[in-house]
């Protein structure tokens, strides 16, 4: 049995063991609820049990894969078989949009959350963090050497800098499409094609998931790889979960002028969820400060809620972008398709 195979099959078991779990319960029997997500969710598990205590139910989660891997599982089948999906970012947003993924439910913890988070006017993919995508670097290794770190894009293209740097494939990944959006932001459509071809001919390598670009490719973590596109959080997450204590992080985000994107992640109700009232008493769980505060230190990004109190440990070695690029969610919905393709074609040939 090959290794994707397994990955397969172990994720439609899931699948199979959620639905029999979500067979219509006798009156006041305890409930379930199915969530998928992508694979870097986290959540601790007392905040889970809390929201399991105070409405008689037991949370299933789905991993999915990557985001985008994650939303190809959501919307390739006929029958919903989880009642809420969570990851899904504004780079894929539009997808699941025009595909009818959501029911709509506009939560009234939408009060304490800004405007310039809710994309969706229909309110069917709810806003619940973000972060910048920007490339990692592992400090050590360019220190060792004496190189310096690369300060722009076009660094990258610099011989020095060849063969350095591990990116995620945008038609499957949340972060590799965030960079992939980054170089539209920055280069321009006329321009970030003939940068990716550059950076193609100074050997970047090509990963499917952030998982594979972080924890093996990357150097930090035994890869042969310095550079690997992450977030502008993980130096924090590298200080706070090592196995020796750190006084600072062994590695940074690169945030010069153009390098990073916004990421923000949005929550839905799947359309026709078999737990409709559950699944929003979920939704409204995830916005609350009670879920936004676990945010940070389970997947190292932003809550939206502006009551949510952030722990001093996370801000402390946080790195954030003056100058993010930025590509309006206009031109990602009426162009990502072709960019991924275009990308493909000079990538992938």
């Amino acid at each position: 049995m090959t290794k994707s195979f397994s990955k397969v099959s172990g994720f439609l078991l899931a699948v199979l063991l959620a639905g029999c779990a979500a067979q219509t319960p006798e009156p006041g029997a305890r409930r379930t609820l199915t969530v998928l997500t992508h694979d870097s969710f986290a959540v601790s598990d007392e905040v889970v049990a809390a929201f399991e205590a105070e409405h008689n139910a037991d949370v299933v989660f789905l991993k999915g894969g990557d985001a985008g891997t994650a939303l190809n599982k959501a919307l390739l089948t006929s029958q919903p078989y989880a009642d809420v999906f969570y990851g899904v970012d504004n780079a894929f947003l539009s997808r699941a949009i025009e595909e009818h993924l959501f029911e709509p439910y506009e939560s009234p913890l939408l009060a304490d959350i800004p405007d310039e988070f809710e994309l969706d006017p229909e309110h069917g993919a709810l806003p619940v963090d973000y972060g910048d995508v920007c490339i990692n670097a592992d400090l050590a290794w360019f220190e060792e050497r004496g190189l310096a770190l690369p300060a722009s894009l076009d660094d990258l293209l610099k011989p020095e800098y060849a063969g350095l740097l591990v990116v995620e494939n945008p038609a499957a990944s949340s972060p590799g499409m965030a960079f992939l959006l980054a170089t539209i932001g920055h280069y321009g459509e006329d321009g970030y094609l003939e940068f990716w071809n550059a950076l193609v001919d100074n050997e970047v390598k090509v990963v499917n998931d952030w998982e594979t670009a972080y924890y093996t490719d990357f150097s930090r973590w035994g890869g042969q790889y310095p550079l690997a596109v992450s977030y502008a959080s993980s130096p924090p997450f590298e200080v706070l979960f090592a196995e020796e204590p750190l006084d600072t992080p062994p590695t940074a985000a690169l945030t010069g002028d153009g390098m990073c994107f916004r990421q923000i992640e949005f929550v839905g109700i799947v359309r026709g969820a078999p737990e409709r009232e559950l699944a929003e008493a979920w939704i409204d769980f995830m916005l609350s400060p009670q879920f936004q505060e676990d945010i940070p230190l389970q997947m190292f990004v932003f809550p939206v809620n502006t009551n949510a109190a952030l722990d001093p440990a996370f801000v402390a070695f946080l790195q954030e972008p003056e100058n993010p690029a930025f590509v309006s969610p206009a031109d990602i919905a009426a162009h990502r398709e072709e960019w991924i393709e275009a990308w493909r074609a000079v990538v992938l040939r």
